[in-house]
C-alpha cells in the first residue's frame, strides 16, 4: 500500500471517530436541552449534528481522494479533498446562520428557566469538543488535508457555542432570566460564521490553484539547479492536487548539447525534485536552450 493512503487513512478514521461522537453528542444536547427549556443547548445539539454531516463528508472526500488516477481522471482525483472542506465549511456557516435565526426568535418568545443540570452537561461537552479538535487538527497537520483541517475548526466551533451556552445559562439563572440563554446562542453564531468564512478560503485557492504558501518553490529550484548541465531556470510553477503536489518547471540547459543529454538532464532534474519531497508526484520538465532571449540564471 502507498505511504500517501495509509497516512490519509488516519484522516478518514478520525473523521469517523467524530462522526460517533457528535452524533452522541448531538441525541444527549438535543434531548437536554429540549428536557431542561435550553435553546442554547438545543442549539448546540443542532450544532453538533452539523458536525456529523461534515465529517461524514471529510471522511468520503479523503476515501475519494486517494483514488488512483483513471481514464477519465488522468490526475486522480485529489480534488475532491478540498470541494470536501468546501463543504464543510458552507456547513458551518450554515449552521451559524441557522442559530442566529432560532435565537432571534427565542428571545422573542417567553419561555421557561433552563435546568440547572444542563451546566454539568455543557461541562463535558467543552471537554470532549476540544480534545477532539486538537486530535483531528493534528491529524490533519500532518497529512496537509484542508478537509480535516477544517473538520477539526467544525469541532472547535461547537465547543464554543457549548462554553456560550454555559455562560448564558448560568446568567439566566442567576438572573431569572430566560432569555440570557438564548442571547448566549446569537453571541456564539458570528463566531461559528467567521470560523467558516476562514475555513473557506483555504480549498478555495486550492481549487483555483494558487501557489502553495509554502518555500517548496524556493527548494525545488535550489535542487534543480545543482543538477550537472542545468544553467538555470526559466519557470517554475507548482500546484496542490488533494495531498500531492505537481511542478512544471522551465529548464535552461547548453543550447549546443543534443537531444539525448538534453532529456537526459530532463530526467535527472526529475529524480532529484522526486527525491526532496516525497509529496510530489509528478515533475513535468522542459528544456530551453540558452540564448540571449534566455539568460543563465532567471529564477531564484
Amino acid at each position: 500500500m502507498e505511504q500517501t493512503e495509509i497516512v490519509v487513512k488516519r484522516g478518514i478514521r478520525s473523521s469517523l471517530l467524530g462522526v460517533i461522537i457528535n452524533l452522541a453528542l448531538s441525541i444527549v444536547k438535543c434531548l437536554a436541552g429540549g428536557i431542561g427549556h435550553s435553546f442554547a443547548l438545543v442549539a448546540d445539539g443542532i450544532e453538533s449534528f452539523s458536525d456529523v454531516v461534515s465529517s461524514s463528508v471529510v471522511a468520503l472526500g479523503l476515501w475519494v481522494a486517494i483514488k488512483p488516477p483513471d481514464e477519465n481522471h488522468p490526475y486522480g482525483h485529489g480534488k475532491a479533498e478540498p470541494i470536501a472542506a468546501v463543504i464543510v465549511s458552507l456547513a458551518l456557516i450554515g449552521a451559524g446562520v441557522a442559530i442566529a435565526v432560532q435565537s432571534i426568535f427565542e428571545i422573542r418568545t417567553p419561555h421557561r428557566l433552563p435546568a440547572p443540570y444542563t451546566l454539568g452537561v455543557l461541562i463535558g461537552v467543552v471537554a470532549i469538543k476540544v480534545v477532539l479538535s486538537r486530535y483531528v487538527g493534528k491529524i490533519g497537520a500532518e497529512i496537509d488535508s484542508t478537509a480535516v483541517k477544517a473538520d477539526a475548526w467544525h469541532h472547535l466551533s461547537d465547543a464554543i457555542t457549548s462554553a456560550f451556552a454555559f455562560i448564558g445559562i448560568t446568567i439566566a439563572l442567576a438572573s431569572q432570566n430566560p432569555t440570557a440563554d438564548d442571547w448566549a446562542a446569537l453571541c456564539a453564531s458570528p463566531i461559528i460564521l467567521f470560523n467558516g468564512l476562514r475555513q473557506l478560503r483555504p480549498p478555495i485557492q486550492e481549487l483555483l490553484d494558487t501557489a502553495p504558501p509554502t518555500n517548496l518553490r524556493e527548494e525545488v529550484c535550489r535542487v534543480s539547479k545543482t543538477v550537472p548541465g542545468v544553467a538555470g531556470l526559466e519557470k517554475c510553477l507548482i500546484r496542490k492536487m488533494g495531498f500531492k503536489y505537481y511542478v512544471d518547471l522551465h529548464v535552461l540547459v547548453d543550447g549546443r548539447i543534443s537531444v539525448t543529454d538534453g532529456h537526459r538532464i530532463a530526467h535527472e532534474v526529475e529524480r532529484a525534485i522526486r527525491a526532496l519531497q516525497p509529496k510530489i508526484a509528478k515533475v513535468l520538465v522542459h528544456i530551453e536552450p540558452t540564448s540571449e532571449k534566455h539568460p543563465k540564471q532567471q529564477e531564484s
